[in-house]
């Protein structure tokens, strides 16, 4: 574990294994301990791991300079953090994955620094911008946030963000989400909340997408639905599509035996490229 000062903010992350480098971007409200199963599976089979917080949650302090407006944490302002952790690692080019949120800022990277990026994983989520409605509820969904604390939010949203069969099969995972959404600071959820609901439309991009792409969903997903990742997956070019039964929101918890096993056969696909990272040793600082 460790933690870099930039940017008027502190990140903590992790980062395990050597060899090739993947980063993965957790989702709302969440903390990089979401990617726990990636980090042990992937470092063990010759990966270099990185799984940072995002600033406002968890390790990572929340932005108080001028690079945001106070109170509103911007898609680009995220990629900005994960560029600049990469500049702090020696990572010149890395695989990038993220969830959800964490997806849509995998996707705000790609339109900033594709050169920095050698392949995507894009797991339950979606490329449209807000619409009016959702944005208006995001905004609400901020105001309660601040008003009453996370957890009578947590509480709601748990059977969405795993399935009813997962908390009844495995009530370890349950309580692992449920902490991390009644643990993450509500001004940190607030401010993504507001940023996310005034993030740009991805649509676009995804047939400008050169880079080998994975797109993942749970059956049961009912935030990001599996037409979500179909629409992904028809229009990135040459991307692999994984559905994950028996998966709401986080198939990478619910089932990631499924969820590592897709992700191992599409980074085993990938050209290998020795040259990726500036550094592979332990960073500076």
């Amino acid at each position: 574990m460790g933690s870099v000062f930039h940017r008027e903010i502190t990140v903590g992350y992790e980062d395990e294994g050597s060899g090739e480098p993947l980063v993965l971007v957790h989702g709302h409200p969440f903390n990089r301990s979401m990617w726990r199963p990636q980090t042990e599976y992937f470092s063990r089979a010759g990966r270099r791991v990185i799984v940072p917080d995002l600033r406002g949650y968890r390790d990572s302090t929340a932005a108080t300079g001028s690079t945001a407006t106070p109170g509103v944490t911007p898609l680009g302002t995220f990629a900005r953090d994960l560029v600049d952790l990469l500049d702090h690692l020696g990572i010149e080019r890395c695989a990038l994955g993220g969830l959800s949120m964490g997806g849509q800022i995998v996707m705000e990277c790609y339109r900033l620094f594709p050169e920095r990026i050698s392949a995507l994983l894009l797991a339950d989520t979606f490329a449209a911008a807000e619409t009016p409605d959702g944005k208006t509820a995001r905004y609400d969904m901020a105001e309660r946030l601040l008003r009453e604390g996370m957890a009578d939010y947590a509480h709601e949203v748990l059977d969405k963000m795993v399935s009813p069969a997962t908390i009844a099969a495995r009530p370890d995972v349950a309580a692992h989400v449920l902490e991390m959404m009644t643990t993450t600071p509500p001004e940190g959820a607030a401010a993504a909340l507001r940023g996310r609901a005034e993030r740009p439309d991805y649509t676009e991009l995804l047939p400008r997408i050169s880079v080998p792409t994975l797109v993942v969903v749970g059956t049961e997903d009912t935030y990001t639905p599996v037409s979500d990742a179909r629409h992904l997956h028809e229009h990135i070019p040459d991307s692999h599509l994984t559905v994950i039964e028996q998966a709401a929101h986080m198939p990478n918890l619910e089932q990631p035996h499924t969820f590592n096993a897709a992700l191992h056969e599409f980074l085993n696909s990938l050209p290998k490229t020795a040259a990726t990272t500036a550094a592979t040793t332990a960073p500076q600082g």
